[in-house]
């Protein structure tokens, strides 16, 4: 018992130290947090806890600092100068890791990319849903989850695509030669209607578009736009399997074919 009483006696100085050191960090810390969470929210950065806990980090490095030589006998210089030395050597083997960070960095400040986002990257069109520190989380409409380092998006041309434009959808037609192109209008819209009202979307709502006339018949498109969520295929499933029965189209497969072009000519 005696021991410890002469132990405290002769460290109190630094145990005291060490307490208000540890209990002003703690302050700090709370402090900084608070302040960083509300300035961040109002900068609208995704995923603002990062910024944060560095900001953590910092405040009881600076703590530790500070008892080094006074409590532990350490000179802050030369333990700082070995993990650096230290840190060098691993930077080199987590270099992808350190440019995924930095890309991250680059991204939440500058806003390039927003949850919510529409985009097309590398051939894959999808939605935002998470923008880290590390990568870029991106959901296909057919709910595959794409992760993409930030590194990769730094360097990859990147296409911000408008919601209705990624959810819209083109079927092709032909229509009989001399066909009234207003009650084929009404009668597709109608159809459209009926076997895809619960897919699409209510604004914008579908078009029919005549796109020009081949040696088949009048060429146009139909267009529809998907809800979110629903795969556009099966949008175009319902409606080519209502409309193809219409008896203002033609048979043949493909306007402006060369199998067409023949048909017509016989």
């Amino acid at each position: 018992m005696d021991i410890v009483l002469n132990w405290l006696r002769a460290n109190s100085g630094k145990i005291i130290l060490v307490v208000i050191v540890t209990v002003a960090a703690m302050i700090a810390a709370r402090i900084t947090s608070r302040v960083l969470d509300k300035v961040l929210r109002r900068s609208q950065i995704p995923n603002a806890s990062i910024f944060i806990n560095l900001a953590r980090i910092l405040i009881w490095t600076l703590a530790i600092t500070i008892v080094l030589k006074p409590v532990f006998g350490v000179n802050p210089v030369t333990l700082f100068t070995a993990l650096g030395i230290g840190g060098f050597a691993i930077s080199l083997g987590l270099k992808d890791s350190i440019a995924n960070t930095i890309g991250g960095f680059q991204l939440m400040f500058s806003h390039v990319l927003q949850p919510g986002d529409v985009v097309s990257i590398s051939g894959v069109t999808g939605t935002v849903t998470d923008v880290t520190w590390r990568q870029t989380v991106v959901r296909e409409r057919n709910g595959n989850t794409l992760m993409i380092p930030n590194s990769v998006l730094n360097t990859t041309a990147l296409e911000k695509c408008l919601p209705t434009n990624e959810s819209q959808v083109t079927i092709p037609f032909t229509a009989k030669p001399g066909v009234d192109m207003d009650a084929l209008t009404d009668e597709l819209l109608g159809k459209i209607d009926e076997s895809a009202h619960d897919l699409i979307c209510p604004s914008p709502r579908p078009l029919i578009r005549f796109t020009g006339f081949s040696p088949a018949g009048t060429t146009g498109n139909i267009i529809a736009y998907a809800k979110p969520g629903v795969a556009l295929s099966a949008v175009t499933d319902a409606i080519a399997r209502d409309v193809g029965a219409s008896s203002m189209f033609t048979d043949l497969a493909a306007s402006g074919s060369v199998a067409a072009k023949d048909a017509a000519a016989r």
